[in-house]
């Protein structure tokens, strides 16, 4: 896991912008958004921009793009090829709470759904495609999704670079090793978590999937 971390700080720049671009890109466009970490890429994108390897502004304009045009691709996908088969398909069987969950959210709010999903990963990956089955107009969607993508973007590739300056102290401090140490805590830290809230949510699918008890009343014969 060290070295693993370790290779991520020292890629060339032009290999970060392009992985980052990718998984920011694909989390929104193929529904993957509770697999693969957007926010991860974003916030590795600003660690390395303080570093010095990547640039910052660029990080933010990398990211955001990808973003923007990731959910692009998410509405079209369920405008044209998925529509209304989106919530009954069997690849995403086992999260139909969540998908009856951002239905929902997204026709009682409309383009604001949009927006505010893209701050939770699993909306984040399922309402441009829920939003582009909805019928909702693309123009509509654009200016909700750019909102969205440019504030989300900013603010995590951001709190990337505020985080690389609190490794850069750690690691000057008490040397590269511990500080590698450290983030691999953080990292097994955020693993036991996501474990955690997977069979949080498995639960709530299970809840979700039980029948209902019945209303009937059975009645006792009165003695004769």
């Amino acid at each position: 896991m060290s070295n693993f971390l370790d290779g991520l700080l020292n890629l060339s720049p032009v290999w970060i912008y392009v992985l980052v671009g990718l998984i920011v890109f694909a989390e929104d466009a193929i529904f993957v958004g509770f697999v693969i970490p957007g926010e991860t890429a974003a916030v590795l994108a600003g660690v390395a921009s303080y570093l010095g390897t990547t640039s910052l502004p660029l990080s933010i304009v990398v990211v955001v793009v990808a973003a923007i045009l990731g959910d692009s691709v998410g509405y079209e996908v369920g405008k044209r090829i998925f529509g209304p088969r989106i919530l009954s398909g069997k690849l995403l069987g086992k999260h139909r709470h969540k998908l009856a969950t951002a239905e929902d959210f997204l026709q009682r709010r409309g383009g604001s759904a949009v927006f505010l999903g893209r701050f939770t990963a699993f909306f984040r990956a399922m309402m441009p495609a829920l939003a582009g089955a909805s019928g909702m107009r693309y123009r509509t969607f654009l200016v909700w999704n750019a909102a969205g993508g440019i504030i989300w973007g900013s603010l995590f590739v951001t709190l990337g670079h505020v985080a690389g300056r609190s490794y850069k102290a750690v690691e000057q401090t008490v040397g590269r090793g511990l500080a590698i140490g450290v983030a691999v805590v953080v990292v097994l830290a955020l693993i036991a978590w996501r474990i955690y809230e997977g069979r949080k949510d498995k639960r709530e699918e299970q809840d979700y999937d039980a029948p209902a008890p019945s209303d009937d009343v059975v009645e006792t014969p009165e003695p004769s």
